[in-house]
This record gives C-alpha cells, structure tokens and sequence, in this order.
C-alpha cells in the first residue's frame, strides 16, 4: 500500500516536470514566436520587402581619372568601387566561402546548425561573444541595412532582422548575385568598402591582378578589419591569412603543399589611401568638386533628379596629366624647400609675426585650434593655459609631417611663417589643364592659390604692350626712361625696381627688362580705360583700378586669368576656355557630358600683335628678367615668359610660355607680412621662376615628352624685321635720331651740312685774320 502511493506519488511528480516542462518549451516558444513577429511587423524598425530588396543599391564613390587613365581621387560617403564577380579572382571567392560560409551553395540563407547556436547564446543568455553564424547572405543583409542600438536587444534584434532579410534575398537573387553584391559591400576598414576598393588601397592594384596570397590576407581582414588590418598589424594579419590557407586546405580548394608555399610567400603592401586631403591633385579635386555640383544643378537625371557626386558612382575623366602633375609637384617640393630655408635664414631672430602680439592674437584667432577650443567657452585662465601648453601636435615640414611637443600658438606662428605657392599648366593649343598645385600642402593648407587672386606685378605687362600695339605703336620705337610725375594722380611716381634712369628703351626692351616708366608712359598714351577693355576680353576678371599704377600691375589677377590671357599671344589672337573635365560617364558607361577645345571664332587682339608680344616675351628669357632659364637651369629650347613682383616684394610670379605648355607659378606668404625684405630674393625670378624652370627639367628629361622640348614657335620674318633694333639706347644719340626724324635728313646730310657750316666759318675768319697781322 506505502509502495503503490510511492508511486502514485513519483508519477504525479514526472507528470508535474513534464507539464512544466512543456509550459517552459510553450514559453520560450511563444515568446520567441512574438518576439520575431514584432520585428518581422517592423516594431524594432522596418524590414525591407523583396520588392525594396531587388532594386536595391549601394552608395558607389564617383571616380576622378587623369588624361592618361590613373585614378586621381573619389567622392564619396562611402569609398566604394562595384565589380563585376567576373573581375574577381576565383581564388578570392574560393577563400571567401571556404572561410566565411562553407556550406554557402546548400542553404537558402541561413545556416540552421550555426544559427541554432548564435540564437540559444545571444537571444537566451545575452552573450554578444556567441560568435559568427552568419551566412554571407546573412553579412550581405548586414551590409546593406547596418544594426541600430537596441540597448540589449541589439544583437538579438539584429540577428533575426538578418535572418528574414538573408531569407528574402535568396529568393530575389541567384548565389552569383549574392556573391557580387557581397564583394561589393563587405567594409575593409578605413572607410573602404568592397574588394575592389580595398584591392587599390593595401596593393594598388586592380581586382583582377591580385595574386592568391593577397587575396587570402584580404578575406582575413573580415574576421576584424582592424585587428587585421596589415599596414597597423601585419604579423596578426598574416596569421590571419594562413588561417583562410587551412580552410582552403580544409574545404579541398588547394593542397596542403600548396597552402604552405602561400604561407611562406611575403605580402607586399603597397598602401594607397584614397582620402580627398592627400594623392595627386588635391587642390584640383576640390576646385572640379565646386564644378561637377555646378553641373549637376544643370543637368538633371531623365526622372528630374540630380546627380550625386557622392553616391552616384560617376566616372569623371579629366585633362590632368598624372606625370606632369607628378613632375609640377616634384618641383614645387623641390625649390620651396630651399625657398624657405632662405627665408627662414633671412628672418632669424626678427621675425614680426613673433614680435607683434597683436598680428600673432590675430593669426590665432584665425585657426581651427583655437576655435575649436573656444567653442568649449573656458574662462580667461584656462584659455590661455590651454594656448600655451605645449602638448605633442602634428605640423607641416618640408621633410615630412612631424610630431613636436609644442603649443597652439607656437603651431600657429609655425605654419604661418610658411611661404606658398600656386602652379598651372594648361596645354597652349587646347586648354586643357595638364597640372594644378594650389598650395604646399592640401592635409595643412586648403586655400587655393591657383584660383584666388593677388597683385599681379609685371605679369600684367604684356598686356598693357598688346593694347600699345594694337594702337599703332610699334615694337621699335624708343621711350624716354625718366621718373615722370602724374599730378593728376596725386603726384604718383613710377619707379624702376633697379632704381635706374636715363637713356632710352624700345617698346621690347621696355618689356624684356620690366621698365616701370616706360609701361606707365605706354598705358597712359593708350589710355588706362582702353587696356582695361583688352585685359576683360583676355579672361581678367579681377579689379583692375583706373590709375597709371596698373601698368605695374596692381590690378587683381589669378593664376587661371593670367594663364588664359597669355593663351591669346599663343593662339595668334584668338582666346581659349580652360577645360578641366573631358567626359562624364554614369555607372553603366553612358555618357553624360564631354567637352573639347573651346577656341573663340572672334580675335580679341590681331595676329600681327599676338606674334610680336610673344616674340618680345622670348626676348625677355634671352636677355631679360628670365634670362637665368639660359644662364642658371641650361634650358635651350623655345621659351617666352614674363617675371613679376609686387610692392614690397609680396608676390612673386612667372609665366612660363612653350609651344605646347603655358605655365603659370605664383609665390608668396598668405599674409603679406610674410615676404623677403630685399628685391634680391623677393623677386619673382628668385621666387616663381625656378619653380617653372625645374618643372620644364622633368618635363624635357622624360622621352614621352620629347617632342615638347623640340617645339619651336617659328616667328615669321615679319615678326623677326619688326623686332630689329636695341633695347637700350644712350640718352645722346637717341637725342640725334629724334633731332633728324622731325627734320627728315639723313646722316649723311647732317655731316655734310655740319662740315659745310664749319667750312664756311673758317673762310669767312680768314680775312680778318690777315687783316689783324698786317
């Protein structure tokens, strides 16, 4: 009897178990039922249709191309490149799957194994260490729609949100599909997303060139792109990689002997960041970043939308030259470097950005440090402790990016006592722009030289002599050099940079040797209004005041004005548009824009005119200014160019004209205190032109460019007649000519009239002198 309600009672007991057991498993099951419900209804977030799945598309980085097909730069939110699966290395795909998702051709999404085990640890026990488990298809779901913070349903959230959209993708896309999608959108760190993006940045090189062994250290940056980032981390990196080995190994892709002659193969890394602030070109992909969103304004997509340079993944094919962008900031680099060792030298020790605190409060006023700190609004104290602590920041040197313990102000004063510069390089006969240096260095200083504007000293010459000579006045006819007085300007003088006067200068010789009294004399017979007209119809766009001193250059010019307006003499009178951008592609390769040679049908100046001013500026590098292209760099080749300098030496300019290259080279400080004291070194030929001269070196060095050194401008020998004459003449035979020209007699004439009288005299004394000794 005892024994029977034993048993009774054990039964009750298992009976109980079993009922709570299967209550528990009712639970869990129901809680798990609503809680996928909830977020299949989109109570955690919206979760994309199939419908919403088959157009979906990733935010593609639009490309920047150079003239000769080497990626300048990209705009983007995301630095992505898509590609095709067919430019992706099979062995890339074979150690993707085998280590990521082995069983990736058996499933319709989702894994159940795996699954199974990330769903009882992370959804049951909150443990975000569970693990992978995730399919590609279910990484794809992620990369496409990234996780949003749910507190401690973040990861079980995200997890079943991936499951229903990995299941949804499977049936809206092939595995091939799947595949390509996924190599297009997997994050490599660094802001770099998909294979072929990250191929370019650690190899520099395309998809389809890379080898097995960077393939395999590719597909282990997944695991952890910054754990396994092989520039940071490449003995982590390269463990990775031998892991992926053994899976391949594993999963029958490749041998074992094969995977240790991968293992025992060194990686190269060749890395090649794609970011806006640093590679070729910086400054010209800011300027084109302002004129593709121009152009996007105007040219709408056939719905009504506008092009989006940063997601839209256009294809911008532009005239840079790669090689002569290299060798233009090659040679900037190059001189300024020794420039600022000068200048440095020259001001040690009485430095007045140093001694004047109220020119340095305003230069730190100016910079993002201290307005970055003042956006915190300390009190009085604690400003100026944080100003003037030094602390290890990063500056600009001419040997590299270096790392002092200094402070905000000292930083300051560092970086302003830098000397700057701007270069251009157009083609002559096009427009097209072949090279664009807009300062020393884009990461440190944004502001562009090569389109803001300055004083343009005697750059602004040439043009004040075109307009002399489209107004009668001939290349040879000779200008008193002496200091003139305009009184109706309150009493302003020019004076000559040399500080000498006297004797007389031909138009040409005027020009070649930059003689302030004679362009003053010339702008002002030709009148200032009249040289204003020409300068606008030549590209000048700046202010240009109506006063004697802009024959001196005092008008505001930029780098592209000046260069365009050179163009003229070049294109025998014809003006050309500067062209940046040749073509236009969206993603599928259709043309969206192209544009050639735009050359105006009209001539702003006559080819008489154009012809001789540029022959005059090829006197100027044969015995002028500029004349150290011979002399110092050994450059033989055709050359024309024009030197410049402003007051006080703030501006140092040269342009630089070849039959094929019109360049243009600006330097000086951002603030006009920075500046050399002396004309010596504070000339544009000592400051711009060796910037040129070096550049041209390159250019001649490299075979691929040796038809540019062989160029001539062949001068007709009209051109060469009208040229015929001194540059310099002596007050006292100028004084003769002068006396002859109104009197209309030859020199011979003279003589003989001048003996004649002489004669005459002596004859007529003679009797008188008889008379006297009688």
């Amino acid at each position: 009897m005892a024994g029977r309600r034993k048993r009774v009672k054990s039964n009750r007991k298992k009976s109980s178990l079993f009922r709570w057991i299967v209550y528990l498993s009712l639970t869990i099951a129901g809680t798990l039922l609503l809680f996928i419900l909830s977020i299949q209804i989109g109570l955690f977030g919206s979760v994309p249709s199939k419908e919403e799945l088959s157009k979906v598309q990733n935010y593609t980085a639009s490309e920047v191309f150079s003239a000769d097909n080497v990626l300048l730069g990209r705009y983007y939110v995301e630095n992505r490149t898509n590609s095709s699966l067919e430019e992706v290395p099979e062995f890339f795909l074979n150690a993707l799957i085998a280590t990521e998702d082995a069983r990736f051709y058996n499933h319709r999404g989702v894994d159940l194994r795996s699954t199974l085990r990330v769903l009882i640890k992370s959804i049951l026990l909150f443990d975000k260490s569970s693990g992978g488990g995730s399919t590609i298809t279910q990484q794809l779901a992620k990369n496409l729609y990234p996780r949003k913070r749910l507190g401690i349903f973040t990861l079980p959230v995200a997890k079943v949100k991936e499951i229903i959209i990995a299941k949804r993708l499977e049936k809206v896309y092939t595995k091939s599909e799947i595949l390509q999608l996924y190599v297009n959108t997997v994050p490599f760190g660094e802001n770099t997303y998909g294979v072929a993006t990250a191929a370019l940045v650690f190899f520099d090189k395309k998809t389809s060139k890379l080898l097995p062994q960077e393939s395999a250290m590719l597909v282990g940056m997944l695991k952890g792109n910054t754990s396994y980032n092989p520039r940071n981390n490449y003995e982590a990196a390269s463990t990775r990689r031998n892991t992926v080995l053994h899976q391949m190994v594993k999963y029958n892709y490749i041998s074992n002997e094969e995977a240790n002659a991968l293992k025992n193969t060194p990686v190269k890394i060749f890395y090649h960041p794609l970011q806006h602030d640093e590679g070729p070109a910086p400054y010209f992909r800011e300027y084109l970043r302002h004129e593709l969103k121009k152009w996007s304004e105007n040219n709408p997509k056939a719905d009504g939308s506008k092009y989006n340079i940063y997601t839209d993944g256009l294809k911008i094919f532009t005239t840079i030259d790669y090689r002569l962008q290299s060798y233009a900031e090659r040679a900037v680099a190059k001189h300024m470097a020794s420039l600022q060792k000068d200048f440095d030298t020259h001001w040690k020790g009485h430095e007045p950005w140093k001694k004047n605190p109220e020119l340095a409060n305003k230069e730190l006023c100016a910079s993002i440090s201290y307005q970055k700190l003042a956006a915190r609004k300390p009190d009085e104290n604690s400003m100026q402790n944080a100003l003037n602590d030094p602390e290890n920041r990063k500056i600009f040197t001419w040997q590299g990016e270096k790392t002092y313990k200094i402070s905000i102000l000292d930083s300051v004063l560092h970086h302003f006592a830098l000397l700057q510069t701007g270069m251009i390089s157009v083609e002559a006969k096009t427009g097209f722009v072949k090279a664009w240096i807009g300062g020393i260095n884009y990461k440190y200083f944004k502001y562009d030289h090569v389109a803001s504007r300055r004083q343009a000293g005697s750059t602004f010459k040439p043009i004040v002599y075109a307009a002399a000579l489209e107004n009668g006045i001939s290349p040879c006819d000779f200008y008193a050099n002496d200091s003139m007085v305009y009184t109706g300007y309150q009493n302003w003088v020019p004076r000559n940079a040399n500080r000498k006067y006297g004797g007389f200068y031909s138009v040409k010789g005027a020009l070649a040797h930059s003689i302030n009294t004679v362009s003053t004399k010339l702008l002002m017979e030709v009148g200032i209004k009249n040289v204003i007209k020409l300068a606008e119809k030549m590209g000048i766009e700046g202010d240009l005041p109506e006063v004697p001193s802009l024959a001196l250059g005092t008008g505001d010019v930029s780098l592209l004005e000046l260069v365009q307006a050179y163009s003229v003499f070049v294109n025998k009178g014809h003006k050309i548009s500067l062209v940046c951008i040749r073509r236009i592609e969206d993603q599928q390769g259709n043309v969206l824009f192209t544009r050639g040679p735009e050359i105006s049908n009209d001539s702003i100046i006559s080819r008489k005119t154009a012809s001789e001013i540029l022959a005059m500026l090829c006197n100027v590098v044969n015995q002028g200014t500029a004349s150290s292209l011979r002399s110092t760099y050994g450059i033989t080749s055709d050359i024309a160019g024009k030197t410049g300098t402003t007051q006080n030496q703030t501006d140092g300019w040269f342009i630089g004209i070849t039959p094929d290259l019109i360049t243009g080279v600006w330097v000086g400080g951002d603030n006009p205190v920075v500046r050399f004291r002396s004309i010596t070194y504070g000339q544009g030929s000592y400051m711009a032109l060796p910037v040129f001269a070096r550049y041209m070196q390159y250019v001649y060095s490299d075979p691929v460019f040796g038809g540019i050194q062989k160029s001539s401008f062949h001068h007709a020998e009209e051109t060469i007649n009208s040229l015929n004459c001194e540059d310099f003449r002596e007050e006292e035979f100028e004084t003769l000519m002068d006396f002859l020209e109104k009197t209309e007699e030859s020199i011979g004439d003279f003589v003989r009239r001048i003996f004649g009288r002489k004669k005459e005299k002596k004859e007529s004394r003679e009797p008188k002198n008889k008379r006297k000794r009688n």
